[in-house]
C-alpha cells in the first residue's frame, strides 16, 4: 500500500484504517514504504529486528517488506519501474551489476547527492559502488558484498611443508606446484571460470571491455588482458580441472569434497557444502584472499552482491530514503554482515567481520573488488559468453592473441546498443 488520494471519505476510525490511513495520537497520517528484498539475502530474524527498530524510530512510517525470487526478477522489476507507481515498490534490492539496465531510460531516482553528503560514497567497496553508477550518476547504493577467496586444505599444506598461505601470485604458483603431486591436485580450476580470469586481467591493468565516446569495445586482446590469461593458464595447469567447462560443471564443491584437491577459488560459504559432503574435512579447511602481484595487496576479484535502488515513480521518496539510509548505515550493515557472513559495504567496516576466517579473507579481497562493465548490454555478453570459448581454446593450445581478438570482436557486437 502507498500513500494516495482517497476516493471516498471514511466516517469512522475503523473505516479510516481500512482506507489506507492509520491515525496517530497527533492526528497525522502514517505512510507505508514497500520494500522488495531478495530471498535469502537477509534472515527473518534480521528483518524482524530491523522493522521493529525502524518503525519505532520513524513513527510515521510502516514497512511492508516483500520477499522476491531471483528467477524472473528482471522482468518483474522492469514492469514495476514502468507502472504508475500505485502499489509498487519504493525500495528494491537488485544485483550490483543489474543497476545500469534499470537506470537506463530514467526510471530510477538519482541518489548522487545523498551518496556524497550522507552515505559515505568515498568509503564504499568499488565492486558495489561502480556498477551502481549510470551516466556518472549514482543510482545503486551498496548494501552487501560477496567475492571469491581461496579455500584450501590446511592438512595438505602442512604435509607439503607449506607453513603459511602464499602472499603473491608467484608464491601461489610455487605452492600450487608443490601441492600438485602424489595423486593430489595442487588446485582445481575449471577451464571456463571467467570470473576468476577477470580478476587476473584487472590485476594486470586490463579490462573485459572499454568505453570511448559512448561505444563499448571488447578488450581481451590487450597486452594486459593477455598477461592475465597467461597467468590463468599457468595456474590451471597445476590441477585437473576440465578445459571445456565452468566451475559448476561439475560443481567444484563436490570435486573438492572427494579429498584429493588442495585448493579451489570460491566464495567462503562453499566450505559448508564441502563439509556436508565430506564430514572428515571438518576443521581442515582454511581461507586466504586471492593473492595479488605484490605482497600486502590482495588480487583483484569480481565482487558480487546487492545494491538498493529507489524507483523514479515512487510517491514515498522521503520514506524510501529513510529505509536506504538505515540499511546501508553502519549499525544495520554490520549487523547484516555478521548475521549472513557477508562483506559490509564500506572498506572501513571490514573489522566488523574480522573474527570469521573465511569472511575476513573475503573482506580483504573485496577492497580490490571490481564488477563487470557498466553497460545495460552486459547481460547479453554473459548469455552468449565468448569469454568461455576463448579460454578453452587458449588452454587447448590455440594462439591466445588471435583467439582474444575473435572474442573481443564478439563482445563488441554484443555490446552494440543499436543491436537490440
Amino acid at each position: 500500500m502507498r500513500r494516495r488520494l482517497l476516493a471516498l471519505v471514511c466516517v469512522s476510525a475503523s473505516l479510516l484504517s481500512g482506507c489506507g490511513l492509520i491515525s496517530q495520537d497527533d492526528g497525522g497520517e502514517r505512510r507505508t514504504v514497500t520494500v522488495w528484498l531478495m530471498k535469502d539475502s537477509a534472515s527473518q530474524d534480521f528483518l524482524r529486528r530491523f522493522t521493529e527498530e525502524f518503525e519505532r524510530e520513524n513513527p510515521d512510517l510502516d514497512l511492508d517488506i516483500r520477499i522476491q525470487s531471483w528467477t524472473g526478477i528482471g522482468d518483474k522489476v522492469q514492469t514495476a519501474l514502468k507502472a504508475d507507481g500505485t502499489d509498487g515498490p519504493d525500495v528494491i534490492e537488485v544485483g550490483n551489476t543489474q543497476v545500469p539496465q534499470y537506470a537506463e531510460g530514467g526510471r530510477l531516482q538519482d541518489l548522487t547527492l545523498e551518496s556524497m553528503r550522507d552515505w559515505g560514497i568515498r568509503d564504499w567497496l568499488p565492486g558495489l559502488a561502480e556498477p551502481g553508477q549510470w551516466m556518472s550518476q549514482q543510482f545503486g547504493i551498496p548494501w552487501y558484498a560477496a567475492n571469491r577467496v581461496v579455500i584450501y586444505r590446511k592438512d595438505l599444506f602442512e604435509q607439503a611443508g607449506v607453513t603459511e598461505p602464499p602472499r603473491t601470485r608467484e608464491e601461489w604458483l610455487t605452492v600450487s606446484e608443490k601441492l600438485d603431486s602424489g595423486g593430489d591436485q595442487g588446485i582445481y580450476l575449471a577451464g571456463q571460470d571467467w570470473y576468476t580470469l577477470s580478476g587476473f586481467i584487472w590485476d594486470e591493468g586490463g579490462e573485459l571491455a572499454t568505453q570511448e565516446g559512448g561505444t563499448w569495445t571488447g578488450a581481451l586482446d590487450s597486452e594486459a588482458a593477455l598477461r592475465g590469461m597467461d597467468f590463468y593458464r599457468e595456474l590451471q595447469a597445476l590441477g585437473d580441472g576440465p578445459l571445456d567447462a565452468d566451475e559448476e560443471h561439475p560443481p567444484q564443491a563436490g570435486v573438492f569434497a572427494k579429498g584429493q584437491v588442495a585448493q579451489i577459488v570460491a566464495v567462503p560459504g562453499l566450505a559448508r557444502s564441502i563439509v556436508r559432503e565430506n564430514p572428515e574435512l571438518e576443521g581442515r579447511l582454511g581461507f586466504f584472499p586471492v593473492p595479488g602481484k605484490k605482497a600486502g595487496k590482495p588480487g583483484a576479484v569480481f565482487t558480487g552482491g546487492s545494491d538498493l535502488v529507489v524507483p523514479k515513480n515512487t510517491d514515498e521518496r522521503e520514506g524510501a530514503l529513510a529505509v536506504v539510509e538505515a540499511l546501508v548505515g553502519t549499525k544495520w550493515n554490520t549487523d547484516l554482515a555478521r548475521t549472513m557472513n557477508y562483506v559490509p559495504n564500506k572498506k572501513s567496516l571490514a573489522k566488523a567481520v574480522a573474527g570469521e576466517e573465511g569472511v575476513a579473507a573475503m573482506a580483504a579481497g573485496a577492497a580490490q573488488g571490481r564488477a563487470t562493465p557498466g553497460t545495460p548490454r552486459w547481460g547479453a555478453v554473459e548469455a552468449d559468453n565468448p569469454i568461455k570459448e576463448y579460454m578453452t581454446k587458449v588452454l587447448t593450445g590455440q594462439d591466445a592473441g588471435s583467439e582474444a581478438r575473435k572474442a573481443s570482436d564478439r563482445i563488441t557486437e554484443l555490446l552494440d546498443l543499436d543491436a537490440r
